[in-house]
């Protein structure tokens, strides 16, 4: 039997919800070790993007990479409100993730 992947879309904020930050990836536990330890710089690391405040999970990383390109596409808002349908305090939902030590 082969085994299943998983792919994720996810998108995170700093501390003062100035920025959003969107990624996919195909392991949202090493990503999101790799951005709180600020291991790759670059956009994310630049403007301290470390809170998971979204995440959407894939079994084709296709549909994660259209889906991705199409949340880097809209607005602000839009992103916010669709954050805020399944987040409403914006809390970093990586807390919720078992025994991982940041």
């Amino acid at each position: 039997m082969k085994k299943q992947h998983c792919y994720y879309v996810y998108i995170l904020t700093n501390f003062n919800e100035t920025t959003f930050y969107t990624g996919v990836t195909n392991d949202i536990y090493r990503r999101m070790y790799e951005h709180k330890q600020h291991i790759n710089p670059g956009f994310s690391d630049k403007y301290n993007l470390d809170k998971l405040v979204y995440c959407e999970s894939y079994e084709s990383i296709d549909e994660a990479i259209t889906r991705e390109k199409q949340l880097k596409s809209w607005k602000r808002q839009w992103k916010l409100d669709l954050i805020k349908s399944q987040n409403p305090m914006l809390e970093d939902i990586s807390k919720k993730f078992d025994d991982m030590d940041w």
